[in-house]
């Protein structure tokens, strides 16, 4: 990161519009929601702004400098490791006293700040009116008054960046009550320059005292031992003065400090009306109402996609068996026709078949996103996840599943425990992606009827839920605890839906779409050369004995591990028809097996690489036995009983 444009770090706590304020700066590059704990990894880019260049990163949000979390641990990776010029802390001005806590660790780190006062709309809708030159004036640093989501104050935070970085001025956090700043000042004065963390002896002598386990620094204490015993006698005096662990009390004055500086700065009217927040927030998230309106917005949710994308296709399909039609015509059946067939149908069928479903699933997903929701089913559905031996905090990566299987295990880094993690990620892959969202909707909602693929929802929820029971029993330690913020009910953006939907689109088009195109064009190969057979033979036992499924689907399961829409365009080469003449040779029944096999069989090869990154090859090994077991014997159900 580090070349001749300065480094400018966006960090906040979550949900406080860090990232949506880094993609006003840097473009659509870091993904945005109203779920807190969904940046599951950091985001740079090199910006030009009116001829400067600056290093811009968006890291993931985080509470505190004393990480819990995996995924908080990288901000310290980069906050020593890279060292950047100057932080840019994002601040939800609505909840201004909890969120400045963060904001004095980082002034006690003495890091060049500019604090980006984001939100203030949804602080003055709550009555909370800040004085912004007063809290300039208790911290001593610049603050820019922000509403990130309609771009307001980015251009003056940026001139706060350029005139901080052009005339550094030096930092320092308001000092803590007497007693405990005296203990701090006398240990930090023990501790060199050139040892203690980021060259900032008073952070370190805090972090000390907080006992947090990054900043024990056991070859510091070994070597040094004279401040070994001032730090042993720094915290007996601390504890013997306020009768708390020395930890608690670091936690408990800079909460305090924090809420301080908000009475000092802020002025809160009330007013005896309910806001509208409050009266949506007591009827979606009501202990008995809630559960049907989330069942409705599920049901809500699928039918508008199959309300969207079902005519659609019927539309796009049309001109795509023409063109096949007119080839066949011209080419005759050679090889250059089975070519270019294969590369219509990859192209055809990814635009007709799956680009129709897929936008509008990606589009409503960011529209709940934005609006918050997310967070109030996570907390709805606690009680449901605790039966299955997690808590409502793994709804966010079950969440992020339905877009897509690889961010969500990327996601679980925000589950504090291994035990959360490993589960959670096992349970992944048999949460319906996108890809497979197209698959059933294409297939059983076109052919079966819609309310066959809720149906199909519903039970797959079911099977997530008795593997998830089934799994906890291998572990002996109970989940953790649910602690989970609730943002503030928002507006949807327009922009940021749109952005969101460009960046999963993109994704898909530069990643999926020539697999789609390439295994279509080397199945109608295998095709023409009649290699294909020796790979249906292959797998006739369960394809044709196993499955009751046409011998030619076979080959499908080999592509279908690359990328599950493969599956669903081979399905047609395969069989040799096009989409509107399905029914012509296969059943419908035949479908309803095919699509919870494809649906459950061994996640696509992106998610089994990560699976293996993030977890380890024990954990990929088991997802991918698992995922084959659950397939087998569901479709086996499936097929006796349907």
């Amino acid at each position: 990161m580090k070349n001749d444009a300065p480094t400018v770090i966006f960090l906040g706590q979550p949900n406080s519009g860090k990232s949506t304020m880094f993609n006003a700066i840097a473009g659509p590059k870091a993904l945005t929601s109203n779920f807190p704990g969904t940046s599951y990894k950091h985001t740079h880019s090199l910006v030009n702004i009116e001829g400067r260049l600056l290093n811009v990163v968006d890291l993931p949000g985080t509470y505190s400098l004393n990480p819990s979390e995996p995924a908080e641990k990288v901000i310290l990776s980069h906050l020593f490791q890279e060292r950047p010029d100057l932080v840019v802390n994002v601040v939800d001005g609505s909840t201004l006293g909890r969120s400045l806590e963060l904001t004095l660790e980082l002034l006690e780190l003495g890091f060049p700040v500019v604090i980006a006062l984001n939100m203030v709309d949804l602080a003055e809708k709550k009555g909370i009116h800040i004085d912004v030159g007063k809290l300039e004036q208790i911290l001593k640093v610049r603050v820019v008054p922000t509403v990130a989501t309609h771009g307001r104050g980015i251009k003056e935070v940026l001139e706060a960046v350029f005139s901080c970085l052009d005339n550094p001025a030096p930092v320092v956090a308001p000092p803590y009550s007497g007693d405990v700043e005296q203990e701090v000042d006398r240990l930090a004065a023990k501790i060199p320059v050139e040892i203690a963390v980021a060259g900032n002896s008073r952070f370190t002598a805090i972090k000390l005292l907080e006992a947090h386990e990054l900043f024990c620094l056991q070859l510091l204490a070994e070597k040094e031992s004279g401040l070994y015993k001032e730090l042993d006698r720094a915290k007996s005096a601390i504890e013997n003065k306020r009768q708390s662990p020395a930890y608690e009390v670091i936690a408990a004055e800079r909460h305090h400090l924090a809420f301080k500086i908000f009475e000092e700065t802020s002025r809160v009217s009330r007013g005896r009306r309910l806001s509208w927040e409050q009266r949506i927030d007591d009827v979606i998230m009501h202990p008995v109402l809630g559960y049907p309106i989330l069942v409705a917005v599920f049901l809500a949710f699928f039918f508008l996609i199959f309300k969207i994308g079902s005519p659609l296709e019927g539309y796009l399909l049309g001109p795509l068996g023409r063109l096949r039609e007119a080839l066949s015509g011209i080419l005759g059946s050679g090889l250059v026709f089975h070519l270019a067939d294969g590369l219509i149908q990859g192209i055809g069928g990814g635009a007709a078949i799956v680009l129709p479903y897929f936008i509008p699933l990606l589009f409503f997903m960011a529209f709940l996103e934005d609006l918050g929701y997310l967070s109030r089913a996570g907390f709805l559905l606690d009680t449901f996840m605790h039966r299955i031996g997690l808590h409502g905090k793994s709804v966010s990566p079950f969440v992020l599943a339905f877009g897509c299987n690889v961010p969500a295990v990327l996601s679980t880094r925000i589950l504090e425990s291994r035990r959360d993690r490993e589960i959670t990620s096992l349970l992944i892959p048999f949460i319906p992606c996108s890809a497979r969202t197209t698959i059933i909707l294409a297939l059983v909602a076109f052919f079966l009827g819609p309310l066959y693929a809720l149906g199909f929802y519903f039970f797959n929820l079911l099977i997530v839920a008795v593997i998830g029971r089934l799994l906890s029993f291998f572990y002996k330690a109970p989940s953790p605890g649910l602690i989970l913020e609730i943002p503030s009910l928002k507006a949807p953006s327009m922009k940021n839906m749109a952005r969101k939907t460009y960046l999963e689109l993109k994704s898909f088009v530069i990643f999926a779409w020539p697999l789609l195109v390439g295994g279509s064009i080397l199945l109608s190969l295998l095709h023409y050369l009649k290699l294909d057979r020796f790979l249906n033979i292959a797998f006739s036992p369960l394809v044709v004995h196993g499955l009751g499924l046409p011998q030619e689907l076979g080959i499908t399961l080999v592509f279908g591990f690359l990328r599950k829409e493969l599956s669903l365009i081979m399905m047609l080469q395969a069989l040799g028809v096009d989409y509107q003449n399905l029914l012509s040779v296969i059943s419908r029944e035949q479908i309803l097996v095919f699509t919870v096999f494809v649906s459950f069989f061994i996640p696509c090869l992106s998610t089994f690489a990560i699976l293996w990154k993030e977890s380890g090859r024990k954990i990929a090994l088991i997802s991918v036995g698992l995922s084959v077991a659950v397939a087998l014997a569901v479709s086996f159900v499936v097929r006796l009983f349907f």
